[in-house]
């Protein structure tokens, strides 16, 4: 059974985010080992050097990356559709028993992350990061339904 790391800077805040989270690792449970690790969302205002909060907020990140395979949400990233991304999950687990995946904060995350993993992105829009978490979560569901021949909109 493949394990998935999610790593993600900050908290959802909102009760409707948070139900919805619950409800697709309830959903994931019979296919993976899924691991939410949340990071501490640096404070900010306009005066503040955006670069140090990211640089700091992408060492606590890189603390959280044991083993495995990791890839960092960004819309600069390799798009896939649900089936493509089906298919590389797939593939993936056949190299490795942990991938890692990597949401930032508002900020957005430090240049050496950005050049360190590989990207994947969702969609050339910017969303907030608390969506992000319920799009990733969603997709890998879909994938795993895809996969396991469960009949699943796609």
């Amino acid at each position: 059974m493949i394990h998935l790391n999610i790593i993600v800077i900050g908290k959802l805040k909102e009760n409707y985010w948070r139900e919805a989270e619950q409800e697709y690792l309830k959903r994931l449970s019979p296919w993976t080992k899924i691991s939410l690790e949340e990071i501490k969302e640096e404070a900010f205002d306009e005066k503040s050097n955006k670069t140090i909060i990211k640089n700091k907020e992408g060492e606590e990140i890189i603390k959280k990356i044991k083993t495995g395979l990791t890839f960092i949400l960004d819309e600069h990233g390799d798009s896939f559709t649900s089936l493509e991304l089906a298919e590389k999950l797939e593939h993936l687990a056949d190299q490795t028993s942990t991938i890692n995946f990597i949401i930032g904060g508002p900020l957005g995350l430090s240049d050496a992350l950005l050049k360190k993993y590989p990207k994947i992105s969702f969609s050339k829009m910017t969303f907030p990061h608390q969506m992000m978490r319920i799009f990733l979560l969603e997709q890998l569901y879909r994938s795993f339904m895809i996969n396991s021949n469960k009949k699943y909109h796609y």
